[in-house]
């Protein structure tokens, strides 16, 4: 069952992906300005889709969340899941993902000209200077910023080494930030097609103050991470003993 319901699964993210991008080559022509609806409804109707495989997901901490005016969101990264979840979440969203997705057919267009930000993980200080150039003027603008602080896909229980990119964005956009607790990789993990069943827990934590120096603010990141973590390994363990 558990193969169907990945396979099922499977079939629906691919369908509405490439529904939604093709009619959206239309969008960037004739009306780009709505491609950020057009990444919401990507992000609702592939989750919607979840249950077909068993996943659901939970999501505490809203009340720590400021639409009305820009976030700087620094979350866990585990899975594919948490690059749909803040389309969804909050409007006018905008990611910094690796370049990679940027240039791909198609799909990378529609990220390129929804304001999706770019980055060559290799690119030393010109990577560094492009995220603050296009993550500032983003701030500045009033969108909402959601960046991996680790990088790159963690295995789930993990806590990957953070870049200091955040720290970066936060001293030049003087914004505080609002960390994010995941454990997505537990039930939809890097290069995992089987889906395993279960509840996705994604926790928004109080904001990190403005103006800290880089080494507390990266520091306090790290010790939020690892302690949000902790706790979702202990909400897992006690889901996993209640099934047995």
């Amino acid at each position: 069952m558990r193969l169907i319901g990945s396979v099922l699964f499977g079939i629906w993210f691919y369908a509405v992906t490439l529904i939604l991008t093709l009619v959206g080559q239309v969008a960037v022509m004739v009306a780009p300005l709505t491609l950020p609806a057009f990444a919401r409804v990507w992000s609702r109707w592939v989750l919607v889709g979840l249950p077909l495989c068993g996943v659901r997901y939970k999501i505490t901490g809203r009340e720590h969340l400021t639409p009305d005016r820009a976030m700087l969101i620094a979350s866990m990264h585990q899975s594919a899941f948490d690059t749909l979840l803040w389309f969804d979440l909050v409007p006018e969203c905008r990611y910094v993902v690796k370049m990679e997705l940027i240039k791909l057919p198609l799909f990378g267009r529609l990220a390129r000209f929804s304001g999706q930000i770019g980055v060559d993980r290799h690119g030393g200080a010109a990577t560094m200077r492009g995220l603050l150039r296009d993550g500032g003027a983003a701030l500045a603008d009033g969108k909402h910023l959601v960046i991996f602080p680790e990088g790159t896909r963690v295995a789930a229980g993990q806590v990957g080494p953070l870049q200091p990119g955040i720290a970066a964005l936060a001293r030049k956009s003087g914004l505080p930030v609002i960390p994010v607790t995941t454990d997505s990789g537990w039930c939809w993990g890097k290069g995992m097609f089987g889906k395993r069943p279960g509840t996705i827990h994604v926790v928004i934590h109080p904001a990190i103050e403005a103006g800290l120096d880089r080494d507390a603010l990266m520091a306090r990141l790290q010790t939020i991470f690892e302690s949000g973590l902790e706790e979702l390994r202990t909400t897992q363990r006690a889901v996993d003993n209640s099934v047995h």
